[in-house]
């Protein structure tokens, strides 16, 4: 049977033609080279080296038999490398959840450091709303999500990957726009185009305590899922909108978007989970992406 520790020691000799530059290439003294070229003849039968006192040389067996020597040890230094890789979570696939809003800004911050920290990791990302990530994790379709909280499930884990600041967005020409800053109080009784509390539960709950804490109530006017149909009404001019801070990278024309002042902290926050039980590498290799960005 072929040893590679032969197969080594037969290319260093073949590619030096000399037995004692090959040693010192192999860290080893000749004998041990020169009896390791010999097994590797006895097992396949045949000469490849013509060795004399002054020169080693080739046989046409050995001609033949040095590219081939050379692809095995090329295919295991390669395999090798591959598991390590993989196993340290510099290698391999990942199957990533995210919700559309995550889309905006933070996606393709973190698809940038995946490429540039681990390029030889690849993302299959698909766009899901928080529910059916969930349920894809528990099912094994991806690996990790982006998703709303909270993340409750017993066989999920989940740290923050981000936490961004709610924003106003008014039509260009409302009074409201004139301002730098707002509070909430300044849509009591004001139009608004408000989140559908059963798609949009996370934002619908997040707005709705916001208002409360400060005691107003805006004049809901529609309720809508996604961020960018809300921005489309904002533009239309039915109403105003609170929304994360990245849905600015969307550039609506005709729409303004200023701070908020509020008592205390409300941030839009987006966590990455996964299952306990994974076994996929990548998933640790992520995280530490994600904590080197500013998450949790």
């Amino acid at each position: 049977m072929l040893d590679f520790s032969q197969l080594r020691c037969f290319v260093a000799v073949a590619e030096e033609l000399h037995f004692g530059r090959a040693a010192s290439r192999l860290n080893m003294t000749q004998p041990p080279l020169s009896r390791q070229i010999q097994v590797l003849e006895r097992v396949l039968k045949v000469q490849l080296l013509d060795r004399t006192s002054r020169s080693v040389r080739l046989t046409a067996a050995g001609r033949s038999f040095l590219p081939e020597a050379q692809h095995i040890l090329r295919l295991t230094e390669t395999a090798t490398h591959t598991t390590r890789q993989v196993a340290a979570g510099r290698s391999g696939v990942l199957k990533l959840g995210f919700t559309a809003a995550s889309a905006y800004d933070f996606l393709p911050r973190l698809v940038s450091a995946c490429r540039a920290a681990l390029p030889e990791v690849t993302l299959v990302l698909r766009e899901m709303v928080t529910r059916d990530q969930v349920e894809g994790l528990l099912s094994g379709q991806i690996d990790a999500g982006l998703i709303r909280p909270p993340s409750t499930h017993p066989e999920l884990e989940a740290v923050r990957a981000l936490a961004e600041p709610m924003v106003a967005a008014l039509p260009a020409e409302h009074p409201l726009a004139e301002r730098a800053r707002l509070t909430p109080t300044d849509f009591a009784g004001a139009p608004f185009i408000a989140y559908a509390p059963g798609e949009a539960h996370y934002f619908h709950d997040l707005v709705l305590g916001l208002f409360a804490e400060a005691g107003v109530q805006p004049d809901m006017r529609q309720r809508l899922t996604q961020i960018h149909s809300i921005l489309a009404l904002v533009r239309a001019g039915l109403g105003a909108a609170l929304v994360p801070a990245a849905a600015e990278r969307l550039r609506f024309d005709g729409v303004a978007f200023r701070p908020l002042d509020l008592p205390r902290p409300r941030p839009a926050e987006l966590m990455l989970t996964w299952r306990r039980d994974h076994d996929n590498p990548v998933v640790a290799g992520l995280r530490g992406l994600i904590a080197g960005m500013g998450g949790a």
